[in-house]
């Protein structure tokens, strides 16, 4: 495994924390708490090529590989602080634009994926519902052929920019008796009759990232807007799962490493009993650990990015990956917490925020026990 970065690489990974520093910090702790969504911060963030980056270029993208894409994620986390903002866009570029890239026709790639890039539009990824979560493939929103298109009825929950998604990739099943076989993905565009959204569902962190409900009764859609075979919903999946467990926790390493170094400095200027809080080992041994995680993480995460580079699985890795970065970060936010002591606790000191958005990571995109699961079933166990 190679992990040395070319100078063109760095200086873009420079570029992003200059853009980022500067564009997409203001009044976060005030959208925090009422949960608002910043549009034109999204709409920045395209302009710079942020959800263009795995794109080619010929659909409106910058056509990077995955290590200089994971690379300016996590740039991208260390320098904004908005990380509901960064989990919506990862959810866009890995679970929307990855399967029309990879599943689309030349025409679905040619209408959904200049917008999407640009900021135009904003897309979402239905695959969960009230009654299917961890079990994907036991859904129930019934895909029934009907003429020249299908039929779609049921309610898609637990969806990252439901309420402002101008499109969606939905996942329905077209026979529930052929199981995983039948699961078969859709593109619905907001408009269409008899498909809507929820409101935004308030939640304990990422709040700036809406997530609510896409609900389809008698919707129509045309056999044109279906993405890949029929019954080819599960392949799909699974393959945006895996570059979405490989990529979406890039900007946690970002932000577990500014994270440390606010501990760090916050460390050695808070005296206490004479010295620096940093010299009492309570405090220099949570540091130390801090440490150990944010370069643990990072390492798995290149792993990852390598091998799929590299045209091999990382199935395994991938899990590996989203069950020890998300973990991580958890672990490293109650350390940075207690370090702070009680401004830890304050909002306005900008620390438990990331403890509120880390727990997330635990949950989306298969929880913490479905990775282990994963792990273990890849072992052979």
């Amino acid at each position: 495994m190679d992990f040395s970065w070319t100078t063109e690489q760095l200086e873009f990974k420079q570029s992003v924390i200059e853009f980022a520093s500067k564009e997409l910090n203001g009044d976060i702790v005030d959208r925090d708490l009422h949960g608002e969504f910043s549009r034109r911060s999204w709409e920045k963030c395209a302009r710079f090529g942020i959800q263009g980056l795995p794109v080619p270029e010929e659909y409106g993208g910058l056509g990077a590989d995955i290590l200089t894409a994971m690379l300016a994620m996590e740039a991208l986390g260390y320098s904004c602080k908005d990380n509901g903002l960064i989990f919506g866009i990862n959810a866009q570029m890995w679970s929307v634009q990855h399967p029309i890239l990879k599943f689309g026709t030349p025409e679905q790639k040619q209408k959904y994926l200049p917008r999407l890039c640009s900021g135009e539009i904003i897309g979402a990824h239905g695959m969960s519902e009230p009654d299917s979560g961890s079990d994907a493939y036991s859904l129930k929103l019934r895909a029934e052929p009907c003429g020249d298109g299908y039929l779609l009825n049921g309610t898609k929950t637990l969806v990252t920019n439901a309420p402002i998604a101008d499109v969606a990739v939905v996942f329905g099943t077209v026979d529930p008796g052929k199981g995983r076989w039948g699961i078969t993905a859709f593109i619905v565009e907001a408009g269409t009759p008899g498909f809507s959204s929820s409101r935004n569902m308030h939640k304990m962190g990422l709040r700036t990232s809406p997530i609510g409900e896409l609900i389809f009764q008698d919707c129509y859609v045309p056999e044109e807007n279906r993405l890949g075979a029929e019954g080819a919903g599960a392949a799909i999946f699974n393959s945006s799962m895996e570059w979405e467990r490989a990529c979406i926790l890039a900007g946690a390493v970002g932000a577990m490493e500014r994270q440390l170094g606010d501990c760090l400095n916050y460390a050695r200027d808070r005296r206490q009993f004479g010295q620096s809080i940093g010299k009492f080992q309570s405090i220099s041994n949570r540091l130390a650990d801090m440490k150990v995680r944010l370069e643990t993480a990072r390492l798995l995460l290149y792993k990852v990015a390598w091998l799929i580079k590299s045209g091999k699985s990382a199935a395994l890795e991938a899990a590996m990956a989203k069950l020890y970065v998300s973990e991580a970060y958890v672990q490293s936010s109650l350390d940075a917490i207690r370090i702070h002591g009680g401004y830890g606790y304050m909002t306005e000191f900008e620390v438990e925020r990331s403890l509120r958005d880390a727990i997330g990571g635990t949950l989306y995109s298969g929880t913490s026990d479905i990775q282990r699961n994963i792990i273990a079933r890849l072992l052979g166990v």
